[in-house]
C-alpha cells in the first residue's frame, strides 16, 4: 500500500493531539508524519506508533514533500499558511472555518457528499463540529425528499470550546463544592450548574454565528440551497460529546417506521429509539468514538410533515478530527 506524508497543523492543541490518535487508530498509510505548532511548541514531541516525533514550527516552508495536511489551527493560521501548502502540492483539509463557505473550496461530511472530494482544488474543509453530528443523522430522511427545514437546539459540550474548557468546569465544581467563587475565564458566565445560550458573536437577527453556521453550511453539504434552519446554540456543563434536538420538515409525510429503517441503515449512524426502554442517546455513550447516536424519533405534533429526532456525537473525534481523516481516506482513495 502507497504511504503518504502527512502534516498535522496545529498539533499541539485538543483536535490535533486527537488526530494523531485517529490517524493510528484507523491505520492511516502513513510514511511520515510532521507535526507542527507555534513557535513556542516546536521542539516538543509527540508520540506516534511508539515513536517521539520532534514539533516543528509551523511556517511557509514547513509543506515541501508533504501530501496531506490537517488542519487544527485557528482561522489566521490557516489563512495564512494555505497559500504556501497548495504551492507545495500538498491537500489542506482544514478544521477551521476559514474556507468552509469559499464556494471553491469542498465542505465535506462523507457519510453524506463524499462525492464533493473530487471538486478541491488544494483545500477541502472540515464543516462546524454541530453541523457535522446533525448532518450525519438527518442526512438519510433526505431520501424521501428534501429537507425544507430544520429547527434545531444544540447542547455543546465545553470541550467544544477547546481544552481549557473542561479545566475550567472542573475547577467551578471544586470552588463551589468549598463555598469559594467560581472564576470564569473560558466562559463569559459560570458554566458549572449552569447553561449559557450563546455560543459566536451575534451573526444576523439576533443569531449567533455558531447558530448560522447549522443553515450555512447545511445548505452547501446536502446540495440544498434553500434549506432553512433555525437553530439555537446553547453551552452546558457536559465535558465531552454534543447533543443536539431538531425537527425537519419536508414537502410530505414521513413516518417514524420510515425514519427509524433509514436512520439505522445508514453510514455513520446508531439507531437507540426506545422510549419505553429508556433507550436514547446519550453524551457519556458516545463520547470517545465516531457514530452518531440517534433517537427519540417522533412526529412532529405542529406540521404533519415534520419529524423530530435527537442525536447526540463526540464533537472532538467525528464533529472534528475523524472527520477530517475520513476526508483524507477519500482522498488517498481517489
Amino acid at each position: 500500500m502507497k504511504e503518504y506524508t502527512v502534516a498535522v497543523l496545529g498539533v499541539t492543541g485538543a483536535v490535533g493531539q486527537e488526530m494523531i490518535h485517529v490517524l493510528q487508530e484507523r491505520n492511516f498509510p502513513v510514511g511520515k508524519l510532521i507535526p507542527l505548532a507555534s513557535a513556542r511548541s516546536a521542539g516538543k514531541t509527540v508520540t506516534f506508533r511508539g515513536e517521539e516525533i520532534t514539533i516543528r514550527e509551523a511556517g511557509e516552508n514547513a509543506f515541501e514533500g508533504v501530501d496531506i495536511v490537517l488542519g487544527a489551527a485557528e482561522n489566521d493560521v490557516a489563512q495564512a499558511l494555505a497559500p504556501a501548502i497548495v504551492k507545495a502540492g500538498a491537500v489542506f483539509v482544514d478544521n477551521s472555518s476559514a474556507f468552509r463557505m469559499d464556494p471553491n473550496v469542498p465542505l465535506v461530511v462523507p457519510e453524506v457528499n463524499p462525492e464533493d472530494v473530487k471538486k478541491h482544488k488544494g483545500i477541502i474543509s472540515n464543516p462546524n463540529c454541530s453541523t457535522i453530528i446533525t448532518l450525519t443523522a438527518v442526512n438519510p430522511l433526505n431520501q424521501f425528499g428534501p429537507i425544507r427545514t430544520m429547527v434545531a437546539s444544540t447542547y455543546q459540550a465545553v470541550s467544544g470550546a477547546g481544552a481549557g474548557g473542561p479545566v475550567e468546569l472542573q475547577q467551578e465544581v471544586e470552588a463551589l463544592s468549598k463555598g469559594e467563587k467560581a472564576e470564569p475565564k473560558v466562559f463569559p458566565y459560570q458554566i458549572a450548574y449552569n447553561l449559557i445560550p450563546q455560543i459566536g458573536g451575534e451573526q444576523t437577527l439576533g443569531y449567533t454565528s455558531e447558530e448560522m453556521k447549522m443553515q450555512n453550511e447545511g445548505r452547501k453539504i446536502m446540495h440544498l440551497p434553500e434549506l432553512l434552519v433555525n437553530c439555537t446554540c446553547v453551552r452546558v456543563p457536559v465535558v465531552r460529546s454534543h447533543s443536539i434536538s431538531v425537527t425537519c420538515h419536508f414537502d410530505h409525510p414521513v413516518t417514524v417506521e420510515q425514519a427509524r429503517q433509514a436512520i439505522a441503515a445508514a453510514p455513520g449512524c446508531k439507531l437507540m429509539d426506545d422510549l419505553a426502554g429508556k433507550v436514547y442517546p446519550m453524551p457519556l455513550d458516545t463520547s470517545h468514538q465516531d457514530t452518531v447516536f440517534v433517537g427519540r424519533i417522533r412526529p412532529d405534533l405542529t406540521d404533519p410533515n415534520g419529524i423530530t429526532l435527537w442525536c447526540c456525537g463526540d464533537q472532538v473525534r467525528k464533529g472534528a478530527a475523524t472527520n477530517a481523516i475520513q476526508i483524507a481516506e477519500l482522498l488517498i482513495k481517489e
